[in-house]
């Protein structure tokens, strides 16, 4: 999605900047924080696994992870490592971890909404670039009017990737947070059975985050979970950021 800009680069070679440097600022806090809460929140309930390994920190080379980050610029989502967490420490190992695990997408979902205020005060407009190929040349077009449009391409990046990444991360798919959130709501007894599907979580991740591309872009379970959720996150933090019609009005005034 993102190398259809590589196309205009010698046209908008500041509106390519940006979108650059909107991937790696959505990269930093979004997969950054994400662990970082995640460790924070263990240690709090008395898990000091994530401290003693050196991952509450603010180093996005503690928490990075190449395969995951890469996938920012190629699908418009991804993760980090892992932190790791020992649920023996808490007192309730199910529910605590439910907790750690929520934490997470919050952290994705404060950022969206932070970065998404100039929007919501109808300051500047949004828009990102993880967009349709037919639709580049009209971000890149809006891009290149103002700096205020430029400012509203790179905070609309970091409120698109996390609000993306926060849905993500809540599919009930092990080894995603949303798998751990789900077992918090339900009895220990059939949670620890839930437990067992862990052993293939990795493997139904990999075959649905591949689907898209064995299928030529027509199966894609896991778009139409994020998308419709995701949208409504979009709507409440910025409106008009996927509303094409907007910005072909602006564009021809």
């Amino acid at each position: 999605m993102f190398f259809v800009y590589l196309s205009v680069l010698k046209d908008s070679p500041l509106a390519f900047i940006i979108i650059i440097l909107a991937l790696c600022a959505s990269l930093l806090l979004g997969l950054v924080l994400h662990e970082l809460i995640h460790g924070f929140i263990a240690f709090r309930l008395g898990d000091p696994t994530a401290k003693n390994q050196g991952r509450l920190s603010l180093n996005p080379l503690a928490h990075l992870d190449p395969f995951g980050s890469a996938l920012i610029f190629f699908v418009g989502f991804g993760w980090a490592k892992p932190v790791p967490v020992n649920p023996n420490y808490f007192k309730h190992p199910i529910k605590h971890m439910s907790y750690v695990a929520l934490a997470g997408p919050l952290s994705n979902i404060v950022i969206a909404a932070i970065f998404s205020i100039p929007f919501i005060l109808g300051i500047i407009a949004p828009s990102h670039p993880l967009v349709p190929p037919d639709y580049a040349n009209i971000i890149i077009a809006f891009s290149k009017q103002s700096i205020p449009n430029l400012i509203g391409l790179f905070f609309g990046t970091i409120v698109f990737v996390n609000t993306t990444l926060a849905v993500f991360n809540l599919i009930p798919i092990p080894p995603l947070d949303g798998f751990k959130v789900l077992l918090g709501f339900l009895p220990d007894s059939f949670a620890i059975k839930m437990l067992n599907l862990e052993q293939w979580g990795t493997g139904i991740l990999i075959l649905l985050v591949l689907l898209p591309f064995l299928s030529g872009g027509t199966v894609s379970p896991l778009w139409w979970f994020i998308s419709p959720i995701r949208d409504i996150f979009i709507s409440l933090f910025a409106d008009s950021m996927n509303d094409w019609s907007f910005m072909l009005n602006e564009l021809i005034k």
